[in-house]
């Protein structure tokens, strides 16, 4: 009979996580992993396997979670889709400059050229993001609040070339006051009142 796990997955997984956030795939040996998570190697590969499957594991959740909040920001009015995309893509007004960035896009940059399983999965990952802002450019279509003739599929992949490259930006050091402007000037690019309030101007 094995003996019984001494220690939390949940922890293990998101200390893992934190330290390829930091370091990325490549940067991040299994010694790091070691004293990131308290694990011995022994103990690590037993539970996980090699590096490859605890950076697909934690990989895979990080990218479930994005379907996740992609699923929750298309529940709501349909009157407030606007304001739901444009929350999405504004830093908090707290930002602490942090530089870590997100893993769907460091794992994406970092392995989707060698690494199949990365890259079906980020792909998944990301067409869930483009889906769910098409839905919600409809929604805003909808309400009146962007042009019903506009290609809602495009402008969906508008919004999410825009979130990543403000995530970029915020990697590199851009603060959140200039981020969050070009957010609203992503948004109001597409909206139908801010063109009626240009016009009325």
């Amino acid at each position: 009979m094995g003996r019984p796990r001494k220690f939390d997955e949940r922890d293990v997984m998101a200390a893992a996580y934190r330290q390829f956030s930091a370091t990325g795939y490549h940067g991040t040996s299994v010694d790091d992993l070691s004293r990131a998570t308290g694990l011995s190697k022994g103990s690590l590969y037993s539970a996980f396997g090699d590096k490859d499957a605890l950076f697909r594991r934690v990989f895979d959740e990080y990218c479930a979670d994005s379907d996740v909040s992609a699923a929750a920001r298309l529940a709501g009015p349909e009157e407030q889709a606007l304001d739901r995309l444009r929350d999405w893509l504004r830093a908090p007004e707290e930002d602490c400059g942090d530089r870590t960035g997100c893993l769907l896009a460091k794992g994406t940059a970092e392995l989707a050229r060698e690494n199949e399983a990365v890259a079906a999965r980020s792909l998944a990952a990301h067409t869930t993001l483009l889906d769910s802002c098409r839905l919600l450019v409809e929604q805003a279509q909808r309400a009146g609040h962007v042009d019903p003739a506009a290609d809602a599929e495009a402008l969906g992949g508008l919004i999410v070339a825009t979130h990543r490259g403000l995530e970029a930006l915020g990697k590199a050091g851009v603060g959140a006051v200039t981020r969050n402007r070009i957010a609203d000037a992503a948004i109001d690019s597409i909206s139908i009142a801010a063109d009626q309030r240009r016009s009325d101007q």
